[in-house]
């Protein structure tokens, strides 16, 4: 018999951490506390695999589920010595979701499940306070209402609103016992009139509803999008727990706190987090009340404070991670209802990492593997300058660090549609919900007016590395007139502000910014990642800023340059369109020595900051419809400045169109029809490298790509015309310099023949953009319109333009490799498409054994360390198969 359901608990625990898969991250982590002796309320664990035959049986459960939950819940009242449903002594639980990754706010939880008519009566007796008793009911009805019924918590919220109105006081707390049984009655009407049907009075019921809702979450639009957002896979499913419920909210003896072992946004070695006397868990986390720092409670309850540090130090020497801990005090005795490896910023990861390794807690390569690579993004790009002047409006919580200025959106919904339109948006709301999730990620930084530094606004924020600033209580928010308000300022949707999610400032208007700083943590953990990593890291650029930002972040050199960039400048536009139009090759040759000087000065500025380093120069390839005039305008100013006939401009551009210009005259293909465009582009190159060296004193690599090659007589003619330039270059420059010439493999024949392409090149580059569109035959620019409803149906996982395809195209990668290297063992092998940044795909590139990867400038040290976590996990049997593997 399958066992679907584990215990946890003082009494009896059925499982342990190394279980995530089965019992989800909340579930394995519960049993672990109640192993290492810490006071868990004892409950019980639904496995994920109930998920999955949930799922996979018209949302029905196995046979023997509900058997295995009755006896499992009868241990849970022998051990609190109360019953299910019963009036005198009534058993409350939670029923909470636990994912085995962490996926904050974006599943369902319900609490004080088992409270009626009868119950809460029983409850207000145990208690002596029948205004706890009735607050509670409420609490679960909403909760419950909300969760499982599909009434929205602001109907309830009015509710409680219009009877503080009506009874003219402003605080929940003001509210007495017979105020909650009275809202308590308007509740119960509410839910019947929304979802046409009772509050459930029967226990059983009541369980039974949660369970499936929690269920249910895991594919509510919310928790798709996080996954999607974070990578993780639907086929994981979430656990449900059931625990016994511990009250934080009987008293001034009570609490509930919500805290970090060590600061998640700076990383720094002190107790971090909130507390609120008198409360329940969703009031620290949902901004209702402000909550108290964790400082405070050393002075109010020091007591448990010490508690506290005792199961802090014991959790942390244990998991050996930072952790975010949830507590409830219930009559000065306290209870642990959660543990898990906290959330972090990327700048507080790399603190913790190197922290921990001084400490002697974990290893260099346990520190390496624990950073997120693609989190280093927070830290790679511009940040507010210090010196500008700020028109600070207000003030908050700094919850998330970084700056952002944007435009303002009041909702999620506005903030996603505003970003595709290629705006930087700032979310602003009251409080972020989970169903804001779109936004929070369309948005470059999110500010609240409620909520605090554990909010939900905060901790996804931090996750997504957005900057956040919650809880700037001076701001209102007018929906219907689309207005903000705070102090004397008055800004409406649509209006510029800037915040500063490090300082917890909100500033009108853009603030000027300034690069980054890169040193202390960083520089420790690239230096570790480097000396871990078996492929070197290049870089995509073809400017000298670029080339200079990434020779910053740590490039090896440059692993594709794209020439036809240089062409698209205003002064050189002119000529390069001449050279299109010549109707002869003098004409043609006449154009492009008016482009020699300014392309062998852009070489020459790369090599210059390269220093000594590879530089991989892809020769034109582009369609030639791109450098065309299009607008009418620009028709006649060209035809002008080159003295040609409009009439005749436009029959040349009408022969030029293509059906298919992606796979029509570009790339190799114009090296063989007009083969002096790539002769004016060889000489530029080799006469820049010379240069670069005699005058500079600067060593120059140059790596001369050729493009979109299908088989191997292309590479072969034209290897020779680059070589027979080279000959004359030397000759009249009376020297010689190395230089290599390789191609682009970025076809699926050109993949398929690599034995053969190999025998005519020093070096292939692997251009999965365009290998991608050809062998999955999409179109990039096109497949947006359909590709998020893939993933959204999950008929494909990842974007393959994101991520590579490691089963499709991964496996033309892979025989390329093999047959590339067949033919010539030291072919230098790398790839340049956008997936060079990718963490995953630099996995696959590990695992094929390729020598580099290339990618953006400020994506070059994620990369870094992405290649040290491979060769890592690589090196520890963890990699996944290759993709031949993965297909016998």
């Amino acid at each position: 018999m399958t066992q679907w359901v584990y215990r946890f608990g003082e009494d009896k625990t059925e499982g342990n951490a190394s279980m995530r898969n089965l019992l989800g991250g909340k579930g394995c982590n519960l049993a672990e506390m109640a192993s290492l002796g810490l006071p868990v309320p004892p409950g019980f664990t639904i496995t994920t695999e109930v998920c999955e035959y949930y799922y996979a049986n018209g949302q029905e459960y196995p046979q023997d589920l509900k058997d295995q939950v009755s006896k499992s819940l009868a241990e849970i009242e022998k051990a609190m010595d109360r019953k299910f449903g019963d009036p005198a002594k009534p058993l409350l639980v939670s029923v909470r979701s636990g994912a085995r990754v962490s996926m904050p706010g974006m599943m369902d939880t319900v609490l004080n499940l088992g409270l009626n008519d009868e119950t809460v009566e029983g409850l207000a007796k145990e208690s002596n306070d029948e205004r706890f008793a009735w607050d509670s009911y409420r609490r679960f009805i909403q909760m419950y209402g909300d969760v499982v019924m599909g009434v929205d918590h602001h109907n309830f919220e009015e509710i409680i609103d219009q009877y503080k109105r009506d009874e003219d006081i402003s605080e929940d707390p003001e509210i007495l016992a017979n105020g909650w049984k009275e809202i308590v009655a308007s509740y119960k009407e509410l839910v019947e009139d929304e979802a046409g049907k009772p509050f459930p009075n029967d226990p059983e019921d009541q369980l039974w509803g949660a369970i499936s809702a929690v269920f249910s979450s895991w594919m509510t639009p919310r928790a798709v999008t996080y996954r999607r957002i974070h990578h993780i896979p639907e086929s994981w499913g979430t656990a449900v727990n059931v625990q016994s419920m511990v009250f934080g909210n009987m008293g001034d003896d009570c609490a509930t706190g919500v805290a970090f072992t060590r600061n998640p946004s700076t990383g720094v070695n002190e107790f971090y987090g909130e507390y609120l006397v008198n409360a329940q868990g969703e009031d620290v986390v949902a901004g209702i009340r402000t909550p108290h720092p964790m400082s405070q409670m050393q002075r109010d309850i020091p007591d448990i404070y010490q508690q506290l540090l005792d199961v802090r130090d014991k959790l942390e020497k244990h998991f050996k991670d930072m952790q975010d801990i949830e507590f409830t005090v219930e009559k000065s005795r306290l209870f642990m209802l959660q543990t898990r490896n906290g959330k972090r910023s990327a700048a507080s990861a790399l603190r913790i990492s190197t922290d921990m390794v001084s400490e002697g807690l974990i290893s260099k390569e346990e520190a390496l593997l624990r950073i997120e690579a693609r989190a280093l993004d927070q830290l790679l790009h511009p940040a507010l300058d210090p010196d500008a002047e700020r028109d600070v409006i207000t003030k908050g919580l700094p919850a998330s660090p970084g700056a952002a200025s944007g435009i303002i959106a009041l909702t999620a919904d506005e903030a996603e549609t505003l970003a595709k339109d290629g705006q930087d948006v700032i979310l602003v709301r009251t409080e972020t919900s989970p169903e804001d999730i779109h936004g929070m990620h369309a948005a470059r930084g999110i500010l609240t007016t409620r909520g605090g530094m554990t909010s939900h606004a905060a901790v996804v924020a931090r996750g997504m590395g957005r900057p956040c600033v919650a809880g700037a209580g001076e701001i209102r928010i007018d929906m219907q007139s689309r207005t903000v308000f705070t102090g004397d300022s008055t800004l409406k949707a649509g209006d510029h502000i800037t915040i500063d999610g490090s300082a917890g400032e909100v500033i009108k208007g853009k603030i000027p910014t300034r690069q980054p700083e890169l040193s202390g943590d960083f520089a420790t953990i690239m230096q570790w990642a480097d000396q871990e990593r078996r492929m070197d890291v290049r870089t995509n650029a073809e400017t000298q800023a670029d080339s200079k930002v990434a020779r910053d972040f740590g490039a090896q050199g440059i692993g594709l340059c794209r020439t036809e960039h240089m062409f698209f400048d205003p002064d050189r536009i002119q000529a390069v369109r001449e050279m299109i139009f010549a109707e002869n090759k003098t004409d043609r040759q006449t154009a492009l020595d008016k482009l020699l000087e300014p392309q062998r000065q852009d070489f020459l500025e790369i090599f210059e900051v390269m220093e000594g380093l590879p530089v991989t120069i892809r020769l034109l390839d582009p369609p030639l419809h791109e450098f065309l005039p299009r607008e009418e305008e620009d028709i006649i100013q060209f035809a002008k400045a080159s003295g040609i006939d409009e009439d005749n401009v436009r029959r040349r551009l009408a022969s030029l169109e293509e059906v298919n210009p992606m796979l029509g005259h570009r790339g190799c293909r114009l090296g063989l029809s007009y083969p002096e465009i790539y002769r004016m582009q060889v000489r530029a190159i080799l006469e820049a490298a010379i240069e670069c060296d005699e005058k500079v004193g600067k060593q120059a690599i140059p790596e001369i790509m050729i493009p979109l090659v299908m088989i191997d007589n292309e590479l072969a003619a034209l290897k020779r015309e680059a070589e027979d330039t080279a000959e004359k270059v030397f000759a009249e420059k009376g020297r010689k310099i190395e230089y290599t010439i390789g191609t682009m493999i970025e076809l699926p024949r050109a993949a398929l023949t690599a034995d053969d392409i190999a025998r005519h090149a020093d070096f292939f580059s692997f251009g999965t953009n365009d290998l991608t569109q050809t062998g999955l035959g999409l179109s990039r620019d096109d497949a947006g319109m359909f590709l998020p409803h893939y993933i959204e149906q999950g008929i494909l996982s990842r974007d393959p333009f994101e991520t590579l395809d490691a089963k499709g195209v991964g496996q033309l990668i892979e025989i390329a490799v093999e047959k590339g290297r067949k033919t010539k063992p030291d072919i230098k092998l790398g790839i340049c498409g956008e997936h060079g940044g990718d963490p995953d795909s630099i996995a696959f590139c590990e695992k094929v054994g390729l020598n580099y990867v290339s990618c953006s400038p400020y994506r070059v040290p994620i990369a870094r360390l992405a290649a040290a976590q491979a060769s890592i996990r690589e090196r520890q049997g963890q990699l996944k198969p290759v993709a031949k593997a993965a297909n016998s």
